[in-house]
């Protein structure tokens, strides 16, 4: 089985998901528009349609669509020292990262599960289902921030002065 090619399978879809979050939340505040200025009849459920579009668009984009190469960091200090220091920062921001995140995923699991009760005002989404999409974007921040360890232990992109530019010699 070509897995490379199931993972860029899989990569495409989640891609189309967002898509189709940013689409609709604009087609959501087109009609809220034309509603509400235009017929005057405001639609609450646009409303909380978009709210929730939103939330998964950021959670869902940043755990399956957007690659290490596309967060943008702030990094002018971090680009003042030399490999080293860049690699022991490295290290320790991900770990603080990844050990926060960590700790906090069984509670933030309690919480997502004991939201099943209540429902959204208009759309009545259960709201474990709304707020699902954050242990997916944990949990990918959590393997984030190991991999980042795992590469800067390795030490290979540290070798000369990192910008976190180089891959985008193409712009």
């Amino acid at each position: 089985m070509d897995w490379t090619g199931v993972a860029g399978w899989l990569k495409r879809r989640a891609n189309d998901v967002v898509v189709f979050l940013l689409a609709s939340m604009f087609a959501a505040f087109l009609l809220q528009v034309v509603f509400r200025y235009l017929l005057n009849l405001p639609l609450g459920w646009s409303v909380e349609y978009v709210s929730i579009a939103w939330l998964w668009g950021i959670l869902f984009g940043y755990a399956f669509v957007v690659s290490d190469a596309d967060i943008i960091r702030f990094d002018l200090v971090y680009n003042a020292f030399g490999a080293r220091a860049r690699r022991n920062m490295t290290i320790v921001s991900s770990a603080i990262v990844a050990a926060i995140f960590a700790l906090s995923l069984p509670k933030a699991a309690d919480y997502v599960l004991f939201m099943g009760v209540e429902r959204t005002a208009f759309l009545l989404i259960r709201f474990d289902l709304v707020f699902m999409v954050y242990l997916a974007f944990a949990l990918s921040v959590i393997v984030r921030a190991l991999v980042e360890i795992v590469e800067a232990v390795r030490g290979h992109k540290y070798a000369e002065h990192h910008t976190g530019m180089e891959h985008d010699s193409h712009v």
